[in-house]
């Protein structure tokens, strides 16, 4: 899933002080998503919960753990280091306390009391750069997924296209990225469509935001890393014919044991019953011919 650069900047306030608590939501809570830890203790435990923030205001003057120490030690996290921090006290307003804020790793430093225009700006700023870094970041780590899918799954479309299934190969997000001839042939494809149309014609999207329909299906039951196998599906194929396949589905996994996304198999059902009945008649014509030859030789 994407960022949503349109949410609004989540916000930790880190102050021993409960009126500072309201003080700052007097100025923020309509343009942010605020958090409050009361300790330098506190505010490590909850970053380190996962809880997504993409700016803390820092206290300085604090029992225990300074506002100092607290980012010292926040800075040592690899997944914490580049929330951005601005320091903001009433006490610590000498330049040589701004030159330590900003040595630890913050990157601004009010002194109170403070414009509260100027502090929403600055906080808007800084988290709109936290936000568009995500957004990169997500979106290289989606292309590289992609690129490993693809490689996956056409290594995998090789080993598996002399058997008589289609192969669907689907993204995280459970797009259908590549199919093989086989899945045409089953659908009765005539004429170039786009892969993601198999999704919608076998049911596994909604018709209006192309996301998984059905969670508990093959398809979704394989994104959310399960198996499933020879599940009977009824489709309407594309020229209009309806037909039962039989469906399996499994994780698709990369070199490194990462899921990339999903491969799904499909089997016509009617073919492999027509094939069913083909062999046993040729069986039987064969046991039929073995009689009629013991009887020939039996009249000689």
């Amino acid at each position: 899933m994407q960022p949503d650069r349109r949410r609004k900047p989540r916000v930790l306030v880190v102050d021993d002080k409960h009126s500072n608590h309201l003080a700052f939501a007097a100025v923020l809570e309509d343009e942010c998503e605020l958090s409050f830890a009361s300790s330098g203790a506190d505010a490590i435990k909850l970053l380190e919960t996962g809880q997504p923030v993409d700016v803390v205001l820092m206290d300085v003057h604090m029992p225990d753990m300074d506002g100092f120490e607290t980012v010292k030690r926040i800075k040592q996290k690899d997944t914490l280091r580049e929330i951005p921090i601005i320091f903001v006290t009433a006490v610590y307003q000498d330049d040589p306390f701004v030159k330590k804020g900003y040595a630890v790793g913050g990157i601004d430093y009010f002194s109170k009391p403070f414009d509260p225009e100027i502090l929403r700006l600055k906080v808007a700023a800084y988290a709109a750069f936290r936000i568009k870094a995500q957004l990169l970041r997500e979106r290289e780590i989606h292309i590289k997924e992609s690129e490993e899918m693809l490689r996956v799954g056409r290594k995998l479309s090789s080993i598996l296209d002399s058997l008589p299934v289609g192969i669907l190969i689907a993204d995280l997000d459970g797009r259908i990225c590549q199919t093989t001839e086989t899945v045409a042939r089953i659908l009765n494809q005539k004429e170039p469509v786009n892969a993601d149309s198999y999704g919608e014609m076998l049911g596994w999207w909604d018709s209006a935001g192309q996301m998984i329909k059905e969670p508990g299906g093959p398809l979704g039951r394989a994104l959310a890393g399960e198996y499933s196998h020879g599940r009977p599906l009824l489709i309407q194929c594309l020229d209009g014919n309806v037909k039962t396949v039989l469906v399996s589905a499994s994780p698709l996994r990369g070199l490194e044991g990462k899921m990339v996304g999903a491969v799904v198999l499909i089997c016509d059902l009617t073919e492999a019953k027509q094939m069913e009945a083909s062999l046993a008649q040729r069986v039987t014509n064969l046991i039929s011919l073995g009689v009629e030859l013991e009887e020939t030789v039996a009249r000689q």
